[in-house]
C-alpha cells in the first residue's frame, strides 16, 4: 500500500509582500541588491555569495549565510524571504515514486494561488524529477488526464526552479541534510538525489518557452544546481517551429510526444497535430542543433489498446524515424479515472518494441511508476481540479435524481 501523507495547513495569514530570491537568476538578484542601495563594486561578489547559499548550500534563512556581514543579512532578511511554495500534500507510492502538490503564491490580484504536481522518481543510478511548466494545459490530448485541467497561466521561471529547489530539501539534496528513509533515493555511488530532470509535468513547455529555457540555465549553472543539460530534457507535444529556438538558445536534450504514426490518427490523440502535423513536426527534429547519436531525440510513444499498437505501425514508425538519431520510449497506458482507453496487451508490446529494436533503435517498455498515486506519465491533475470536478459530478448526479 502507498503511504499517503497529507501535510498539515498553518492557519491562514496574509502573504507576505517580501519578494523571494529563491528561484531568481543573476540579473534578478543583482537587482535586488541594487533596491537596497548595495555599492555597485559590490554587486558582483554579493550576487556569487547569495547565488552559492541558494542554489549549491540550499539555505533557507539569511542568517546562515556566515560569509555575509551581520548587517547586510539583517538587511536582507528586512527586504526579502527564501521562501519556497507550499507544500500542501505529498504522496509516496508503493514503488518509491513521490507526488509533491505545490501551492504558488499569488502573482496578481486574480490569482488566488495556482496549484501544480510535481513527481520524483527514485531508480538505483539516477533520481528523475518530472517538473511541470504550466498550470494546466491547453493541448486536450485524449489519452492524458493532466490535459482535463484547463489552463491558468504559465509558470514563471522561478516557480519552475522552485520545484527542484522543494525536491531537493525534501530528499535531503543539499549538504548538512539528512536523506530519508533508505531506498527511497538512488543508491548509486556518488549519484545525487536529483540527477535529472525532465520537463513532463502539467503543461506545454514551448508554450512557455522563455521560462522553460531561462529555469533551466539556472539549473544547468555549474556554480549552483549544476545538472548537466545532457540530464535535462524538455518534452514537447509538438511545437514544430519553437523547436529550433530551443536547441540553438538553450541546448537541452529534447523529447517528442508522439503515441501515432498517422495524421488522421494523431489529429485525435494529440489535437495539436491538425496545427503541427507528423511531417512538420519530424522536420523540426531531422534540423534539431546538436542532434547525434550522442545526443539522441526521445519519441514517446503511449501504447493504447487496439488503437496504436499494431506491427504495421511500428514498422511504420522505423521508416517515419529514418534518419533521426533517436530511441523509442513505449509508455504503457497508465489509467485515470473516466478514461476512454485501455492499456496494450504486454505481448502486444514486446512484438512491438521487438520490431523498432531491429530496425535499430533502443525501444524500452518503460515500467510504470506511481500509477497507484496518480503519479505516473499523463495522469498529474492538481488537488483542486480533482474537488471541482468531483463536486461537479456529485451536483450532476443530484440533479437527475431531482
Amino acid at each position: 500500500m502507498p503511504l499517503a501523507l497529507t501535510l498539515a495547513r498553518p492557519p491562514p495569514s496574509p502573504a507576505s509582500s517580501k519578494l523571494s530570491l529563491a528561484g531568481l537568476n543573476r540579473l534578478e538578484l543583482g537587482a535586488a541588491l541594487r533596491a537596497l542601495d548595495i555599492p555597485e563594486r559590490d554587486i558582483r561578489m554579493r550576487v556569487a555569495q547569495l547565488w552559492h547559499w541558494i542554489y549549491f548550500r540550499g539555505a533557507r534563512d539569511f542568517h546562515a549565510m556566515l560569509n555575509i556581514s551581520k548587517p547586510l543579512r539583517s538587511r536582507l532578511s528586512e527586504a526579502f524571504t527564501l521562501a519556497l511554495p507550499e507544500l500542501v500534500a505529498e504522496q509516496v507510492s508503493s514503488d518509491g515514486t513521490r507526488k509533491w502538490l505545490l501551492r504558488f503564491r499569488p502573482v496578481d490580484a486574480h490569482d488566488k494561488g495556482a496549484e501544480i504536481e510535481c513527481v520524483y522518481i527514485p531508480e538505483s543510478d539516477r533520481g528523475t524529477l518530472c517538473v511541470s511548466s504550466q498550470v494546466g494545459c491547453t493541448l486536450n490530448c485524449s489519452f492524458c488526464h493532466t490535459g482535463t485541467q484547463r489552463l491558468a497561466r504559465n509558470l514563471t521561471a522561478p516557480e519552475i526552479i522552485a520545484q527542484l529547489l522543494v525536491a531537493r530539501q525534501r530528499l535531503g539534496d543539499f549538504p548538512g541534510l539528512d536523506k530519508p528513509v533508505a531506498g527511497l533515493v538512488p543508491s548509486g555511488e556518488g549519484v545525487r538525489a536529483v540527477s535529472n530532470i525532465v520537463f513532463m509535468g502539467m503543461g506545454e513547455p514551448l508554450y512557455n518557452l522563455d521560462n522553460v529555457m531561462a529555469a533551466v540555465e539556472t539549473m544547468a549553472d555549474g556554480d549552483g544546481l549544476s545538472l548537466s543539460k545532457r540530464r535535462i530534457t524538455v518534452s514537447t507535444s509538438g511545437v514544430a517551429p519553437q523547436i529550433e529556438r530551443l536547441g540553438a538558445e538553450c541546448g537541452p536534450m529534447l523529447a517528442i510526444s508522439l503515441h501515432a504514426v498517422r495524421d488522421d490518427l494523431r489529429n485525435k490523440l494529440v489535437p495539436l497535430n491538425k496545427k503541427y502535423p507528423i511531417g512538420e513536426l519530424l522536420a523540426a527534429c531531422r534540423d534539431y542543433p546538436g542532434v547525434s547519436n550522442a545526443r539522441r531525440i526521445t519519441f514517446e510513444y503511449v501504447m493504447l489498446k487496439g488503437v496504436n499498437d499494431t506491427p504495421a505501425e511500428a514498422r511504420q514508425l522505423v521508416r517515419l524515424l529514418k534518419g533521426i538519431p533517436a530511441k523509442i520510449n513505449l509508455i504503457p497506458f497508465n489509467p485515470w479515472p473516466g478514461a476512454p482507453y485501455e492499456c496494450s496487451d504486454w505481448e502486444t508490446m514486446e512484438r512491438f518494441s521487438e520490431i523498432v529494436f531491429n530496425a535499430g533503435y533502443a525501444s524500452p517498455v518503460r515500467t510504470p511508476r506511481g500509477r497507484d498515486i496518480l503519479a505516473a506519465c499523463g495522469q498529474l491533475k492538481s488537488e483542486t481540479e480533482r474537488l471541482r470536478a468531483g463536486a461537479k459530478m456529485a451536483t450532476e448526479r443530484s440533479c437527475l435524481l431531482k
